[in-house]
């Protein structure tokens, strides 16, 4: 270690500390995690799920692992230097995400999960502060210490992954699960890749459950009849909602957008896309098919390659594609509306019950001061629900009215609490555990 030199304190977790480090030959900055727990030999060490994962995976969007050391019966690995994670990303930002940068951040985060599976490991912990970065235009999937070989025989754990990113069949306790609880994760994180707010803030595996089917519905038991018997082993019965269009919920994705999301977000694993499957829907296949005006045909991506149509035929096509750009347009239009829109009396967006977002209501809320005023730790409410207020929340939803969102999604108590609770090292220390 006394090639690195230690610069300052990244974070200290249950585990390990993180310390910014610096090559002293090539001045090189690095991360380097510190185990907190003794190493007494190199097998011991090297066959941690992270070395082992780390070891066979080079991809540009994995982080690396430059070397591992052992000194003194300490054990330090030494990572690639990254500035910040995807949470802190968003939190700096004044304004929200343009969608072609969400497409370029979810791209790259699929490139990597496709690269893992197709090595046979799979992540079971995907989340923001997991997502190091460097901007919007690099993402690296990160912390490894809860990864799993795809051909490694269950039964697995059935805690894994940060609860508002866990997928419905580790809810349930189900210990045959595979790579689609990462894409389950991929789909929470794109929804609040738009909103700068989690999807689905569970405040326990009970409450997390309850809110996911509070915006997907309750699950049809002929689309995922294995989860009706996961809930009948655990005695729990799925809370009757009718489903929310995300068009709703995310206000501010396109319809392809919208169209991935609803894939990810399946209740049933098995519907879930592949992440290589992921890459090649609609969403991602941006100037694919572009409209050459000035000779009336539709030309092709493909390089030297271009098909002429009848004209009836090329008529439709072209009324076809400006029909889409100038329905992009118009989400474009929306999208600017409610970005530089104040939030007035009347007009609230479907999550605008928050106290503090009430408090700002008749100023002018940047997406910076909307994430800052909606803590990203919020305590939720208590599960134990009334029968009765149940009612009206279904009665609501059913109304296309959804006034009491806040009863299911948002708690308002002890937000004052959130700040000292939370704090930068809490959540930065998370991520080195």
């Amino acid at each position: 270690m006394n090639r690195y030199m230690t610069l300052n304190q990244l974070g200290d977790g249950t585990y390990g500390s993180v310390v910014l480090g610096q090559n002293i030959d090539t001045g090189e900055k690095v991360a380097i995690k510190r185990m907190k727990r003794k190493y007494y030999s190199w097998d011991e060490a090297m066959n941690l799920r992270e070395v082992k994962s780390l070891k066979k995976l080079n991809h540009a969007n994995l982080i690396k692992l430059r070397e591992v050391i052992r000194e003194n019966d300490t054990l330090y690995f030494v990572f690639e230097y990254m500035k910040e994670n995807l949470y802190q990303l968003m939190r700096s930002q004044s304004k929200f995400f343009p969608e072609q940068s969400i497409r370029n951040i979810l791209y790259q985060i699929l490139q990597g999960l496709a690269f893992m599976h197709r090595h046979g490991f799979f992540h079971r912990d995907m989340k923001p502060e997991n997502l190091l970065c460097c901007g919007p235009e690099l993402v690296k999937i990160a912390d490894f210490g809860l990864a799993r070989e795809t051909r490694s025989r269950p039964p697995y754990t059935d805690y894994v992954s940060t609860r508002w990113y866990r997928a419905p069949e580790v809810l349930l306790h189900s210990i045959n699960y595979s790579t689609p609880i990462d894409l389950w994760a991929v789909g929470c994180i794109m929804a609040e890749l738009y909103t700068f707010r989690p999807l689905f803030p569970g405040t326990s595996e009970i409450d997390q459950i309850f809110k996911i089917c509070s915006v997907l519905g309750t699950p049809d038991k002929k689309e995922w009849f294995e989860g009706y018997q996961l809930a009948s082993a655990m005695n729990f019965k799925f809370p009757q909602f009718k489903r929310l269009a995300l068009n709703t919920v995310v206000p501010n994705a396109s319809r392809d957008g919208i169209h991935l999301m609803e894939l990810l977000l399946s209740w049933n694993p098995i519907r879930r896309p592949s992440a290589q499957s992921a890459l090649r829907q609609p969403y991602f296949q941006v100037g694919q098919q572009r409209l050459n005006q000035e000779v009336g045909e539709v030309s092709y991506a493909k390089i030297g390659q271009q098909k002429r149509q009848p004209v009836q035929l090329m008529k439709s096509q072209i009324s076809l594609l400006q029909s889409n750009n100038n329905k992009q347009l118009k989400y474009e239009k929306q999208w600017e509306t409610l970005t530089n829109k104040p939030i007035g009396n009347k007009e609230k967006t479907w999550y605008d019950n928050d106290a503090d977002t009430m408090m700002l209501s008749k100023k002018k809320l940047s997406a910076k001061q909307h994430y800052l005023s909606v803590a990203r730790y919020v305590t939720g409410r208590a599960s134990n629900f009334q029968a009765a207020e149940n009612e009206n929340i279904s009665k609501s939803i059913r109304n296309d009215t959804f006034p009491s969102v806040s009863k299911v999604s948002y708690g308002q108590s002890d937000k004052n609490k959130i700040g000292k609770r939370y704090g930068k090292a809490e959540w930065t220390s998370k991520f080195m555990e």
